[in-house]
């Protein structure tokens, strides 16, 4: 009797046990594809919510610009942006939100940086806000940073060759990869960032709850890798860190999401100098009570003042920002120049 016949018509036990354990290591390995597939798709297709504010009545008099991400215009059309204008001829801080967050989110912190006659620039990226569409957790949004930096840029009003980015988590990482090529970029201010778009969707997978299940996020990942195919040899973008040489970073690492923590700590660890580091208790700046929100704050906007100040005449003293209501800065946030201990 030969081989293909007993697998066909099983007559010994060790054979059935055999063929049952292959049956359901199949049927596992494909329910893991389907589950991860989907869950795949949940994550690079977040929620999304309006942020529309009245541009007549709101502080700080913005303008709405429009501006065109190249090779995204036929399937998204024109973006839409909020610049808020501070001192005439002064740098320009670009805010790029976070990962399920928006630009009208971030509008505290555009008055703080404003209020130091800072050009503040926020908008959405793809799949958040009133933009369509998959995030790539930083490949492509990287470039409608560049976008965005080459439109504002254009304007007569600005100091076209002086920038500064602020980003959390997705944000930062498209904050990082966009100044390793733009030489316009002075400043940055990192905040969860990570260096390698799967370790988002690693992190977005155990949300779920089912991080723990065999293959789940690695299957998870290898999804997420075919559908942004094109970007398959990008290396990890602490690769590029020397091209910051000269560039003030200030990295910031919260104790409550401990993943990210450690992959900054590592980014900030091959960052040459100038680097800052500032430990927070608790991340997504978004979502802090306002005691803290104003520390946070204040450590921002103290750091661009110093490292990328509104005019390029001499500075006197690092004037720390303040705010309406006379409130300490938050004792959590401390700051240091070299690394976590």
């Amino acid at each position: 009797m030969s081989i293909f016949d007993e697998l066909r018509y099983p007559r010994h036990w060790y054979t059935k046990v055999g063929l049952s354990v292959l049956t359901f290591i199949i049927f596992a390995v494909l329910a893991t594809a389907a589950i991860a597939g989907v869950l795949t798709y949940w994550i690079v297709k977040p929620q999304r919510t309006s942020s529309d504010i009245n541009m007549e009545s709101f502080p700080g008099r913005p303008d709405e610009v429009e501006f065109t991400v190249p090779g995204m215009k036929a399937k998204l059309g024109d973006r839409q942006g909020w610049f808020f204008p501070g001192l005439r001829g002064a740098p320009t801080i670009v805010l790029c939100h976070g990962y399920e967050s928006s630009r009208g989110e971030l509008l505290t912190l555009v008055s703080a940086l404003q209020d130091h006659q800072y050009n503040v620039f926020v908008f959405d990226f793809t799949a958040h806000g009133a933009i369509a569409g998959f995030t790539t957790f930083g490949y492509h949004e990287a470039d409608e940073v560049r976008a965005a930096i080459d439109t504002i840029a254009r304007r007569n009003d600005v100091d076209p060759t002086r920038f500064g980015l602020w980003g959390y988590n997705l944000g930062a990482y498209a904050a990082l990869r966009e100044a390793e090529r733009d030489k316009r970029v002075r400043a940055l201010v990192l905040d969860s960032v990570y260096d390698n778009p799967k370790q988002m969707v690693k992190i977005g997978v155990e949300k779920t709850g089912v991080g723990g299940f065999p293959l789940m996020v690695r299957s998870a990942q290898t999804t997420f890798e075919w559908l942004n195919y094109q970007y398959k040899d990008d290396p990890p973008v602490s690769s590029g860190l020397k091209h910051l040489m000269d560039v003030p970073v200030l990295f910031i690492q919260a104790s409550d999401d401990p993943e990210l923590a450690t992959i900054t700590n590592s980014i900030f660890l091959k960052t040459p100098e100038p680097r800052e580091q500032a430990l927070i208790a608790h991340g997504n700046f978004v979502n802090l009570p306002d005691d803290e929100k104003r520390g946070y704050e204040n450590r921002v906007v103290s750091f661009f003042l110093l490292r990328l100040p509104p005019s390029t005449a001499p500075q006197m003293a690092v004037v720390p920002p303040t705010t309406k209501a006379a409130a300490p800065p938050a004792p959590k946030v401390q700051a240091k120049a070299g690394p976590m201990k």
